[in-house]
């Protein structure tokens, strides 16, 4: 008997799915982030690293100024290295808290006496960029003395052009009148003819015309002699 081939049940395997070319895939879309300051603060300078004394002393003042008990923060400052006070009043100044760094500077200056010339020029730029030129008569009126020195004058002469800038008549006439109480003018402390000329054309163009004469005068004594 013949065994009959034709008739064979065929085997169907499922199909894969097939990939259709129209699918769409869905796109992610990525936005670009820039990065760049929070703020208008400006850099820190290069080589500038404050100690976490300094950065916990700028905090705490942070918030005693929030909670209006700034003054309970005078004795922790006491407590700080003079560099420590520097790099506090300079970052607060950074970050245009120019009330704050007044506030340190005044610590500095009754514990590292004599005051930084320059730092305290650095202040009143700052003071007068933010608007709070009152605050520099107060500054100014607070100090009790300038001192003399070749490298003293060259601060002078900027604290001089800082005040000045900012208009400030009542600041100039201490000055000068501190100056004049150091011996500036004589002897001991000869008469710089830059600082003499920035504090003439100053007190000239601020309506102090006299004294602008004695300290024209002063230079012509010089000169003279």
């Amino acid at each position: 008997m013949s065994i009959s081939l034709s008739f064979i049940p065929s085997l169907s395997l499922p199909q894969p799915p097939s990939l259709s070319c129209s699918a769409t895939v869905p796109r992610r879309c990525f936005s670009s982030i820039r990065c760049g300051p929070r703020d208008n603060r400006g850099p820190l300078l290069k080589g500038r690293i404050l100690s976490s004394e300094a950065i916990q002393s700028i905090q705490s003042l942070k918030r005693a100024n929030r909670t209006g008990s700034l003054s309970l923060s005078l004795p922790p400052l006491r407590r700080l290295l003079k560099a420590d006070l520097l790099a506090v009043v300079r970052e607060l100044l950074r970050q245009d808290h120019c009330t704050l760094a007044v506030h340190v500077l005044s610590t500095l200056r009754s514990e590292y006496p004599p005051l930084d010339l320059t730092l305290c020029a650095d202040v009143v730029n700052a003071l007068a960029r933010n608007g709070e030129r009152e605050e520099i008569d107060s500054l100014i009126g607070e100090m009790e003395g300038i001192e003399g020195g070749y490298e003293n004058d060259k601060a002078l002469a900027k604290l001089i052009r800082a005040v000045m800038g900012a208009e400030r008549r009542e600041s100039a006439v201490r000055i000068y009148a501190m100056m004049r109480e150091g011996g500036w003018g004589s002897e001991s402390w000869e008469a710089d003819e830059y600082v003499a000329e920035v504090l003439s054309k100053g007190l000239r163009r601020l309506g102090e015309e006299e004294l602008a004469a004695q300290v024209a005068s002063t230079q012509r004594i010089r000169i003279r002699t």
